[in-house]
């Protein structure tokens, strides 16, 4: 079980922070979490539900994760492990995570796959979303995985889609010329770029891509794919 108590800061001030495996006993609060995430229009059909989160916990707890601030739940991530190789990149999120429900865990694969994290927005100045991050790192290495890999959001690329590919959007944010809210954000989390992948999922913003972005594991001596 993975429990790390932890100090965030609120501008200057400190603020204790425990990141822990969420649990059954979590499920409402998980919810509640997700629904302050993503308010409506975002639709109820696509928020954690009892079955998924039973899933995540009974499948792979290792990679089912909470942070609390004063015994309350405000954020969650969430993964599983797959197989992939340099050529296997090529999916959507809906079919690398089982619609959510991780039933295509695999715990012989090599890649630690993210399949959600999420903040509620009263919490989002404590920058529990690079610390939740980090403990998934702690993860791959304890369970001596290749490397972490998930896909982002690129939510500032319809502002820019009519001059830019989505190729030369992604080489402006590396360049520091434009911000990305989501790919910027995973950059400071020391993720890197791998390839941005079309139809990845749902999002207008997104223009329906992903951007596919890993953490390698710096102790594996060899990284074969």
């Amino acid at each position: 079980m993975f429990k790390k108590d932890l100090f965030v800061f609120d501008h200057t001030m400190p603020v204790k922070a425990v990141i822990r495996n969420y649990t059954k006993d979590d499920f409402d609060e998980l919810i509640r979490v997700q629904r302050e995430a993503f308010p409506p229009p975002f639709p109820e059909e696509l928020l954690w539900n009892t079955e998924q989160l039973k899933n995540h916990i009974t499948l792979f707890p290792e990679g089912a994760l909470c942070v609390e601030i004063d015994g309350k739940i405000a954020g969650s991530i969430t993964g599983l492990i797959v197989k992939l190789g340099d050529n296997d990149l090529k999916h959507s999120w809906a079919d690398i995570t089982d619609n959510g429900y991780i039933r295509n865990h695999d715990c012989n694969g090599n890649t630690l796959y993210i399949v959600d994290i999420c903040i509620s927005p009263n919490y989002r100045k404590l920058g529990l979303g690079k610390w939740l991050l980090q403990s998934m790192y702690e993860t791959v290495v304890h369970l001596g995985l290749d490397r972490l890999l998930g896909g982002g959001r690129m939510p500032g690329y319809h502002l820019h889609s009519d001059e830019l590919s989505i190729e030369e959007y992604i080489e402006k944010v590396l360049k520091g010329e434009l911000k990305d809210p989501v790919v910027s954000f995973l950059l400071r989390c020391t993720r890197t770029p791998v390839k941005p992948v079309a139809n990845y999922l749902e999002d207008e913003e997104s223009l329906n891509y992903g951007m596919l972005m890993e953490w390698r594991n710096p102790f594996k001596k060899e990284n074969i794919f």
